[in-house]
């Protein structure tokens, strides 16, 4: 007997949800349904009723005026799930502690996304006192080192049907001429690591390398510093302890067979 096939009107309604949620997520203060709307560019009535569902559902809260919406509880239960299940985050906790005890500088393991990387756990320098973490946030990949890091393990090809035809720029040193981010790229090959400076916040940098347990790798560690502080021999010693703890994760996880 021949599949039914999906009514269309659910589908879309299906996809409009999760990009409600992904706005939403994605921004650092509470969106209205205008603001959604602008966004997203779904009538108004239908944005209202998604947003109503949601919200009795717990996937939305609403401010204390009501007109403004934010992710509720139950996506934070579903983006814990994906973390508790994840075989690798429990090898790459370790592997972060002995990191930032190294190098005494933040440290990062996340994904890539597509276009993007997922940050998947944060280890914040001891002595950081304005300590935000980054778990959860989705960037994008060309301005960040661990993006960069992990767009090198694919050809040039590949990374140009990977980005979007603009690349969006979050400060003034953000690269956003393709030609220059592809030799930026061609240099990360050749030495192995990142290295971004002030391209995604102002006055960090930050040096990345790939956890070669995938091919292409997928994972990618780094460390985060004040910039006055990425001296070439810093740098140096920074990449050479982010280098040898990614190629020890790698070796890690294909040991317990983690693919």
């Amino acid at each position: 007997m021949p599949e039914a096939t999906p009514d269309v009107a659910t589908v879309k309604s299906a996809e409009r949800t999760v990009r409600i949620l992904e706005a939403l997520a994605s921004s650092p203060e509470k969106l209205t349904v205008s603001e959604l709307q602008d966004r997203l560019g779904y009538p108004r009535s239908s944005l209202h009723a998604l947003v109503r569902t949601l919200r009795e559902l717990k996937w939305v809260e609403a401010d204390d005026s009501g007109s403004a919406f934010g992710v509720g509880p139950h996506a934070l239960l579903s983006g814990t799930a994906y973390l508790d299940r994840d075989p690798a985050l429990p090898y790459a906790h370790a592997v972060m502690e002995d990191l930032r005890e190294e190098t005494g500088y933040t440290v990062h393991f996340a994904r890539r996304d597509d276009a993007y990387v997922l940050y998947l756990a944060s280890r914040e320098a001891r002595d950081n006192v304005r300590a935000i973490s980054r778990v959860g946030r989705r960037l994008p990949a060309h301005l960040t080192a661990l993006g960069q890091a992990l767009l090198a393990d694919l050809t040039t090809d590949e990374v140009d049907s990977v980005l979007p035809a603009h690349l969006e720029a979050f400060t003034p040193n953000t690269v956003t001429d393709r030609a220059e981010l592809y030799a930026e790229l061609a240099l990360v090959r050749d030495r192995g690591w990142a290295l971004e400076r002030e391209q995604g916040t102002a006055g960090v940098a930050c040096l990345s390398a790939p956890v070669h347990y995938r091919i292409p790798a997928t994972d990618a560690i780094s460390c985060s510093m004040p910039v006055a502080a990425a001296t070439e021999l810093e740098t140096a010693r920074v990449a050479r302890a982010v280098v040898a703890h990614a190629t020890a994760l790698a070796n890690t996880l294909r040991r317990h067979g983690i693919r």
